[in-house]
């Protein structure tokens, strides 16, 4: 477990299995919804059908529910028939929210209002509320996360720290217990079902589940954060004049002056232009300068057997001692160990 993680909270379970509420939208993606039904129900019984062992009580009692409990098609065309409403379990044990495709403004539909609310009830019951990836999105819109570390998909942060200036986005996180209690959870990427799944089994049905479980699906926590997966230069914004100019650094990070040369070409003076490109990308241009070069040395050291030193001064770093540090700073990890990261074994590369 991640040093860093919080261990889990000493939560004692209530009588039965916990009722545990996974949202149904149109917006929510297939595989998270349905893999957090498909573990939950197991903890206790499929590890031990697999070893002709007793099998336990279900700890978790997950049920998919939408806000009128009415059929709706998910975002790749499939039409799902959620177990009921959520007025059917107005005080349940614990909520997820799935990932949620909203679009790069990461605005909710008119329609999340009442589930809005109704999350803000539930937990006012004493429900344990988690989002996962772009999940978060909505749960900060509850005003919860106010004054709160969340985590949310690398590529949401931005819009997170935009909409939602009083939450402290943690890009470099996966997990994040919150609040009193920990009754907040949030996860990064979409993928970080596995790091929140997990947390919750030993949780609520201790750590020897957790690792029966993580054996049964081969779920892996991501102890590393997700800063070494994050693309660093995902900001989505609507400022034109600063779009053309992130266009054309991206062909010309390397060059002398690079800021200079980006604010000539939009007619305005150095100052000026750094305000418009920090509201516009929460980075200053220079800033965003790195992020381009940092990109493109991990794709040199993903994709290529170039010594260290050579992509540094490929990148536009004559000094390798400052390319490791701010790769370092960026990524989360030197760029040695990111190449022993991604690059596969040779066996499977050959097999």
């Amino acid at each position: 477990m991640d040093a860093r993680r919080p261990k889990p909270a000493e939560t004692p379970r209530a009588c039965g299995p916990l009722t545990t509420v996974v949202l149904a939208t149109p917006e929510a993606g297939a595989s998270g919804t349905f893999i957090i039904i498909d573990v939950l129900s197991s903890v206790g019984r499929l590890w031990e059908a697999l070893h002709g062992e007793e099998i336990k009580p279900p700890v978790f009692r997950p049920r998919l529910l939408s806000f009128d409990g009415a059929r709706y098609v998910n975002p790749i065309g499939i039409e799902v028939a959620p177990h009921g409403a959520l007025s059917d379990e107005p005080a349940p044990d614990i909520v997820i929210i799935p990932e949620l495709q909203l679009g790069l403004s990461g605005e909710l539909p008119p329609s999340y209002a009442p589930i809005v609310d109704w999350l803000k009830a539930a937990h006012a019951q004493g429900a344990l509320l988690c989002a996962v990836c772009s999940g978060t999105v909505l749960l900060a819109a509850t005003g919860l996360l106010d004054g709160e570390d969340a985590a949310t998909h690398w590529g949401y942060c931005t819009v997170m720290a935009r909409r939602h200036p009083h939450v402290r986005v943690r890009k470099e996180r996966v997990l994040v217990p919150a609040g009193i209690g920990h009754r907040l959870v949030t996860s990064g990427a979409a993928s970080s079902w596995d790091d929140l799944l997990l947390y919750l089994v030993a949780r609520f049905a201790g750590q020897e589940q957790a690792r029966r479980v993580a054996k049964v699906f081969l779920l892996n926590a991501h102890p590393q954060g997700q800063l070494p997966f994050a693309s660093l230069a995902a900001v989505p914004h609507e400022d034109e004049m600063v779009a053309e100019a992130q266009a054309w650094i991206a062909e010309h990070y390397k060059g002398a002056s690079p800021v200079a040369a980006m604010a000539a070409r939009g007619g305005l003076t150095e100052r000026t232009f750094l305000k418009r490109f920090r509201r516009a990308t929460g980075l200053s241009p220079m800033e965003y300068v790195q992020v381009l070069r940092i990109e493109e040395a991990k794709h040199l050291i993903e994709a290529t057997d170039l010594p260290l030193d050579e992509i540094a001064a490929e990148v536009g770093y004559a000094e390798p001692a400052s390319f490791r540090r701010l790769f370092r700073r960026k990524v989360g990890l030197s760029p040695s160990a990111y190449r022993r990261q991604r690059l596969p074994p040779l066996a499977a590369v050959e097999g």
